[in-house]
């Protein structure tokens, strides 16, 4: 990165070369999906993927609702950064920490509500809900560590060490697949071993990673981390503002993947599980493209605090460019291995079947959804975040409007082709606020 910051030309080499790193640890984390969803449909029976695909949608929903975390360090992290105000990045990542413990605790408190929740409002057997709440009442214990984790990327993004961020990313994953793994295929333990991998993987990672940042901060900010004098209202309101934006923004995301589940649910078990697998290449594809925009949120944030508008749109420019072609690539890798992949994710033949009829969508959305995922992080980097909120609204609101429609003609089918009208939806509705942005120079 610190080639990026002597130069303002911000080429595709240069982008490229920032998200190497990133790709790796965007790729570990949908991998882990992946794992835990093999593991599942390699048990026999289409109830341990049911129910884990419920479980960990709903839990996905609710920690990504506090992508703020993530997200909203990296603008204010950026930009303080653009100015060198070390003693700024250190009390936004203290504030964050204590916001994170808060959340955290609300929702244990609130567990019994959500399992109620789910019973309510998913059609699953008798067997299935036994297995959801048991995935939810080990892993909801993973909530503290999981936010924390989410800030310290946002730290490392900030102030562009992506190596570390992605590093971390990486551990976490190596961790949860080997626990996961180890505690289903030699314990036995089903869904129960999928959670508590996560929740051992996730305490380690961020034990280690706290030690590591607070001597970072010192060595390098020669700053000493406390929590005091946090309390300065200007600073707590920007935060707030900031964070209940990207809050509402990522509610809004992660219910339209909860939607898909919820849909499935609907049509079938066996749906609701297909579309768990078929979830698990979009999520994978999203991630890899999502190391342009994490990358690109910096180097946002980084210009944006230097006033500097041609490195600005230069960054835009080349990083779409990247991103579509990179996405592009990823549709024909799916061509070509869709079938083999499927085959290693379950053995039960009526899901290979439904799965194979749904190629078409895995292909096809890659290439659509890179621009939206782009400007997320354009939107991120700028701290713009009233306009992403404001944008996720409205796609979400049309897609589920859309989704009931074309469900009700096409199936599951429908439910593709309305996640698909979706990623439009975003791309569209924050390219009409681009022009804000500019107004920062």
């Amino acid at each position: 990165m610190e080639l990026l910051k002597s130069s303002s030309k911000f080429s595709k080499k240069q982008i490229f070369l920032l998200s190497i790193p990133v790709f790796f640890s965007n790729i570990a984390i949908p991998l882990v999906g992946m794992v835990d969803t093999g593991l599942m449909g390699n048990l026999g029976e289409t109830k341990y993927l049911a129910a884990t695909s419920v479980a960990t949608s709903v839990m996905t929903m609710i920690i990504w609702s506090f992508g703020f975390l993530r997200m909203g360090t990296v603008g204010i992290v950026a930009q303080a950064f653009g100015r060198s105000d070390y003693r700024e990045i250190v009390k936004t990542l203290l504030r964050n920490f204590v916001i994170a413990l808060v959340v955290a605790f609300i929702i244990l408190i609130f567990t019994p509500l959500i399992k109620s929740l789910i019973n309510h409002f998913f059609s699953t057997s008798n067997d299935t809900e036994v297995l959801i709440n048991t995935y939810l009442n080990v892993r909801v214990f993973s909530v503290p560590a999981e936010l924390v984790i989410y800030i310290l990327i946002g730290f490392y993004l900030g102030i562009q060490k992506t190596k570390i961020s992605s590093l971390l990313i990486i551990i976490m994953s190596i961790l949860n697949i080997v626990f996961s793994s180890l505690l289903v295929l030699s314990f036995n333990l089903n869904v129960f071993g999928v959670a508590l991998g996560t929740l051992i993987a996730s305490y380690i990672t961020v034990t280690i990673f706290l030690i590591f940042t607070y001597n970072y901060i010192i060595k390098k900010f020669k700053v000493i981390p406390k929590f005091d004098n946090l309390i300065i209202r200007s600073k707590l309101l920007k935060l707030f503002n900031i964070n209940l934006d990207i809050f509402i923004r990522t509610l809004f995301l992660t219910f339209s993947f909860l939607w898909i589940t919820y849909l499935g649910s609907k049509i079938g078990e066996d749906y609701l599980a297909v579309n768990t697998i078929l979830l698990q290449f979009i999520i994978l594809a999203a991630f890899f493209l999502d190391a342009y925009a994490f990358s690109t949120e910096g180097v946002v944030g980084f210009a944006i605090g230097r006033r500097n508008e041609k490195s600005f749109l230069t960054v835009v420019k080349n990083s779409m460019q990247l991103s579509f072609i990179t996405a592009v690539i990823i549709s024909l890798f799916y061509l070509i291995f869709f079938k083999e992949i499927i085959y290693i994710i379950t053995d039960i033949e009526i899901l290979r079947f439904i799965s194979f009829q749904h190629i078409l969508w895995v292909i096809i959305i890659p290439p659509v959804a890179c621009f939206c995922y782009q400007l997320d992080g354009i939107f991120i980097g700028a701290s713009q975040t009233k306009e992403i909120r404001n944008a996720m609204i409205v796609s979400v609101l049309g897609y589920i409007g859309v989704s009931i429609l074309l469900t009700r003609y096409l199936g599951n089918h429908g439910i593709w082709f309305s996640l698909l009208l979706f990623m439009i939806f975003r791309a569209a509705t924050l390219q009409f606020y681009f022009k804000n942005i500019l107004k920062k120079f």
